[in-house]
């Protein structure tokens, strides 16, 4: 038996290729699914399953395209109901795949369909665990993102649920067991997971906080839920895609490959109303951009940023890349269902700028700049996490998360001048034009963040561990 990870670190998640005798089997598969029908195909195997841990709310899973394209059977475990033809398997169903076999284990909790699959090997010999967002490495999945779907479902029962699903389904099976979780350090789905994207099971169980053998019921559900963040917004618009189905990332393309010169472009946006979404990185954003448009850079978290900031998945965007990324920007984006790019600026910022079109400019300053506007008084804004704010940051400066800056954009003055840093220079652009489109020219983004404040002088509160804190 071949097993294989398949990471993409920009959305933390990890799928997985398994293959036998010339049959496969893909877990949680992202929206494009080529690479993994590709990967197949070099061991001249066919795909039969795809098994899906959980309906997925951090991304929108390749499992129909890949059924459609390679006539493979999605499978789902107990009390799933999907709106498509799939198989919904019964605890302790076991699938051939070659001549190995999975293993259905039900192991409710992240959402009440989570399963976890285990992994036998030719002969007969149990090889590891393919855990969804049941059990990552050093943390489990968060058990308070089904009840913005389901709102019977608390917080407080699922996490009950997987307290009993971990010690009764995966706490008894064998040590040498590898976890193969579906997501890494970085992923909205849990609070503290390891930059290490697999383990044994033997060493999660001395190591994870969760797996405790003297933790009580009532100590999970109070260590599992604290220190939850809300989850991002887009998260229960991705569920909905993955339950009900979706367009095919195909016809998505289709759609958005469509070049557009300097002039087409500003009538399709002004005509549309389309969002005009710059990919391209802050440092070169700042130096010139169209007006009104937003910027999140594609070298960054980027789908999960355009999750949290463009509320509407059915916006109508248009797109200003660096040429010859465009579509890599278009699968990123509909990896989190936003499917409706219209077109894009051929020739990127530089053909516009040629055509003597309108640009603007975000005003940057160092870190040593920084220190003299701080000593005078000037308004600084820290745009981090507030996890981030409460472990390290400037004395006197005001907290606003990037993702809640539409709710606070009063704090913003419009009188006088002030300042923008987060930790190292992506999100404080983000904010940056979005303040830009909404009218304020009297700021400036500090280059470097937080991390270069740190080297200054600048007075500032002592470090606190995050994990202290949660």
């Amino acid at each position: 038996m071949k097993v294989e990870q398949i990471y993409t670190g920009c959305l933390a998640h990890a799928a997985y290729y398994v293959e036998s005798n010339g049959e496969a089997a893909i877990f949680d598969p992202l929206r494009e699914v080529q690479p993994y029908i590709n990967r197949a195909a070099k061991d001249g195997a066919t795909i039969k399953y795809v098994f899906e841990t959980h309906f997925h709310a951090d991304f929108v899973s390749g499992h129909l395209d890949l059924r459609e394209k390679t006539g493979a059977q999605i499978v789902f475990g107990p009390t799933a109901k999907p709106g498509y033809e799939a198989i919904v398997a019964e605890d302790g169903q076991v699938f051939s795949v070659g001549n190995s076999r999975v293993k259905v284990l039900h192991t409710p909790g992240h959402t009440m369909e989570s399963t976890t699959y285990l992994l036998i090997d030719e002969n007969g010999k149990e090889h590891g665990i393919i855990t969804g967002d049941t059990l990552f490495i050093g943390d489990v999945g968060r058990p308070d993102l089904a009840r913005h779907v389901v709102f019977e479902l608390t917080q407080e029962k699922l996490a009950r649920h997987l307290y009993h699903s971990l010690r009764d389904k995966i706490m008894p099976l064998p040590d040498d067991l590898i976890v193969y979780p579906n997501h890494g350090a970085g992923s909205a789905c849990g609070k503290k997971m390891s930059k290490e994207t697999t383990d044994t099971l033997g060493n999660q169980k001395k190591t994870n906080y969760a797996l405790r053998p003297d933790m009580t019921e009532d100590e999970f559900v109070h260590e599992v839920l604290n220190g939850l963040t809300t989850p991002p917004g887009y998260f229960p618009k991705n569920v909905v895609m993955n339950v009900k189905g979706y367009e095919s990332l195909d016809a998505v393309l289709k759609r958005a490959k469509h070049p557009l010169s300097p002039v087409e472009f500003e009538v399709t946006a002004n005509v549309t109303g389309a969002l005009v979404l710059d990919v391209r990185n802050p440092e070169e954003f700042a130096k010139g951009f169209v007006p009104n448009s937003i910027n999140i850079g594609l070298n960054g978290s980027f789908a999960m940023w355009v999750g949290e900031m463009v509320k509407d998945i059915n916006q109508k965007i248009l797109l200003i890349t660096e040429p010859g990324t465009e579509e890599e920007a278009m699968i990123r984006l509909s990896r989190v269902g936003y499917d409706h790019t219209i077109g894009f600026l051929k020739g990127g910022f530089e053909a516009w700028k040629a055509e003597g079109k309108p640009v603007d400019t975000v005003n940057r300053i160092s870190a040593a700049e920084f220190e003299t506007y701080y000593n005078k008084n000037v308004p600084v804004f820290d745009v981090r996490k507030a996890s981030e704010y409460d472990s390290e940051h400037v004395i006197n400066v005001e907290n606003v998360p990037l993702n809640a800056i539409y709710e606070h954009l009063a704090l913003f003055p419009k009188d006088k001048e002030f300042i923008l840093h987060c930790a190292g220079g992506y999100r404080s652009m983000i904010a940056a034009s979005i303040l830009k489109q909404l009218g304020y020219d009297n700021f400036a983004d500090v280059v470097g963040g937080f991390a270069e404040i740190a080297k200054t002088t600048v007075p500032k509160t002592a470090y606190v561990c995050p994990s202290t804190l949660l």
